[in-house]
């Protein structure tokens, strides 16, 4: 069981760089992006590829990067300069990278079991360090990729708060106000999905090193999975500042993991129920808080409608005192 819960912790943490991307692209730019579900394979058949060709690990995560900055421009490009509508542009693109992604494989699954990886590395300095082999792999994979995940986060944060960062943040608010400024909303929506994209691709080349595989269908309903991290989070953790809801989805992605991984002991249930789950979550994620802010309206109402039920009776006990006073005096 302990074990289990560090193992849905240290995919949560991976699974956040992911969901920060979905950040971007939906709650930044308000653009429902498909494309995740493309490119999250894409980064992982890269680096896999890559990997069982020789290439050093690091280097094939960090090209992985670059190829799925690449897809999330097209897709920006097929909205931008195509004017496809946006949820079509990414269904489209998801749908042709699943071909690019059997291309760049050569297979529909490329095993990287005895293959040198980013955390048979790490797993090495840790040994290096003085470590036995279950510590180096367990807690140099949960210290390493949680400083990767927080240096993503502190990078979305600067970002955003960068001129580019700022007019891509107007955009996804309100395009015709910026357009008005002169700013070029199409350019501002190609970077913002790039870099979207970019962070999902490289979470997909992280997973496939962590789970020793990359498979063509392991971005089926990715999407959902980022969609569930952001809302959980900002249920949560809230979100008053840019800061304070990055670091909310990360909390949502571990809680996510963690939340599957407990539901899943349920003898009723059996992996493949996986999809199911997140369903449910997503859909108690979304329904849960507007049945609190509907019960917390309901007593504000109640609260009002009861002072002023007091001021009257207040005003009104006042008028007959005064009426008493009144006739008394004549």
């Amino acid at each position: 069981m302990f074990m289990s819960m560090i193992g849905a912790v240290e995919a949560g943490i991976i699974y956040a760089i992911m969901a920060l991307g979905v950040y971007l692209s939906f709650r930044i730019l308000d653009f429902p992006d498909l494309t995740v579900d493309g490119s999250f394979v894409t980064g992982a058949a890269v680096a896999a590829t890559l990997i069982v060709s020789g290439v050093n690990p690091f280097a094939a995560t960090a090209l992985a990067l670059v190829v799925g900055f690449l897809a999330g421009c097209i897709t920006g490009l097929l909205h931008t300069a195509g004017k496809i509508n946006a949820l079509l542009s990414g269904i489209l693109m998801m749908i042709a990278l699943y071909s690019i992604n059997l291309r760049i494989m050569g297979r529909s699954n490329v095993p990287l079991l005895n293959q040198k990886t980013i955390f048979t590395t790490i797993q090495e300095w840790g040994m290096k360090a003085g470590l036995d082999p279950a510590a180096a792999k367990t807690w140099g994979v949960f210290l390493s990729m949680t400083l990767l995940t927080l240096l993503f986060k502190w990078f979305t944060d600067w970002f955003l708060q960068t001129e580019i960062g700022l007019a891509i943040r107007a955009t996804g608010d309100n395009p015709r106000m910026i357009r008005s400024l002169s700013a070029n909303t199409n350019l501002l929506i190609i970077i913002g999905l790039g870099l979207s994209n970019a962070m999902v691709a490289f979470s997909g080349a992280l997973i496939a090193q962590y789970g020793s595989f990359a498979d063509v269908g392991m971005g089926i309903g990715m999407i959902i999975i980022g969609l569930a991290s952001v809302i959980i989070g900002e249920a949560v953790f809230g979100t008053k500042t840019i800061a304070r809801t990055t670091l909310a989805v990360i909390g949502g992605s571990i809680i996510y993991r963690i939340v599957v991984s407990l539901a899943l002991q349920a003898q009723f249930l059996e992996t493949g129920d996986v999809k199911l789950i997140t369903a449910c979550i997503v859909i108690i994620a979304l329904v849960a808080p507007q049945i609190v802010r509907q019960r917390q309206e309901k007593k504000r109402k109640e609260r009002r409608r009861q002072e002023r039920a007091q001021l009257a009776a207040v005003s009104a006990g006042g008028k007959g005192e005064s009426d008493v006073t009144v006739k008394s005096d004549l």
